[in-house]
């Protein structure tokens, strides 16, 4: 599908943010007045930003909020409502902490939740696209919710937690590719079977739909080199995972921490535009490119 830069920078951000949220409402680190403004601003600027950037993406992003109204058959819905009650839940948890002093401990934990469960329903909007087989399958909402986790820890300075946790969003990352990668010939649509006439032997396209470009073909049909989605991958991998591991061993000071999490993020970004780029849509075995 094609990688639009909105929403990449979106699941990134965003992903990031209520990592971070997550993590303070858990108690980690332990912080209080200035030092916990500074971690809520970060985290609300990676947050709202990624949320707002979003936006950009919708062809009337002035009907967003009508997306509010379908909470009970919708993702989309469910992720907007989990995101304003987080949002909402942990300005008033970080207003105890930022100028009272005071930690509100239940009400940390249900922010908390409230925050990884917005990365969850992100996830499934895209799990939950049965024509695009990569996705519909249990490895998106893991590698989205382990990267997140991962990035909350190593952006909340919480070294002894990042450290697995980056280990366990490779692994996650790695199971998503090679999972993937097989799953639209294990999903069994073919063009016999798009178009129901497999009984009637060997089914191949006599010529294309038209001969022009669409909207379908600009959306959906995204083809991206096996060579170039390797050497990205190797690269996101560096960057999310190996970058950021090899500045928290060397030293735990503000600057590895901070260039381990600028890295982590450019890292996860790479691995974001490879998530859709190699999204193949079965539209695309009307016009061959499947």
């Amino acid at each position: 599908m094609h990688p639009a830069p909105s929403v990449i920078l979106f699941s990134t951000m965003s992903g990031a943010g209520f990592g971070l949220l997550a993590f303070l409402g858990l108690g980690l680190p332990v912080v209080t007045g200035g030092l916990a403004f500074g971690y809520f601003a970060l985290a609300y600027l990676l947050a709202v930003g990624g949320l707002i950037a979003s936006t950009f993406h919708l062809g009337h992003p002035e009907r967003a909020m009508k997306a509010f109204k379908q909470w009970r058959s919708s993702w989309l819905s469910r992720e907007g409502i989990c995101a304003v009650a987080a949002l909402v839940v942990m300005a008033i948890y970080g207003a105890g902490l930022v100028f009272f002093g005071t930690r509100i401990g239940l009400l940390g934990t249900i922010g908390a939740i409230l925050s990884f469960g917005t990365v969850f329903t992100t996830s499934m909007i895209y799990t939950q696209i049965k024509t695009v087989p990569r996705w519909n399958n249990t490895t998106t909402p893991a590698m989205f919710l382990s990267i997140c986790i991962a990035g909350g820890a190593l952006l909340a300075g919480e070294v002894k937690f990042a450290v697995p946790l980056l280990i366990l969003a490779a692994a996650a990352q790695i199971g998503h590719w090679l999972f993937g990668d097989r799953a639209l010939a294990e999903s069994g649509t073919t063009l016999a079977t798009a178009t129901g006439l497999g009984a009637r032997g060997e089914v191949r396209a006599f010529e294309p739909p038209h001969t022009g470009t669409n909207y379908l073909l600009n959306e959906f049909v995204y083809v991206i080199g096996r060579k170039h989605a390797l050497k990205l991958r190797i690269i996101a991998l560096i960057l999310m995972i190996a970058v950021p591991l090899a500045l928290v061993l060397l030293g735990q000071s503000f600057i590895f921490i901070a260039l381990a999490a600028i890295s982590h993020l450019v890292g996860v970004f790479t691995a974001r535009w490879l998530f859709f780029a190699q999204a193949e849509h079965v539209v695309g075995l009307y016009y061959g490119k499947r």
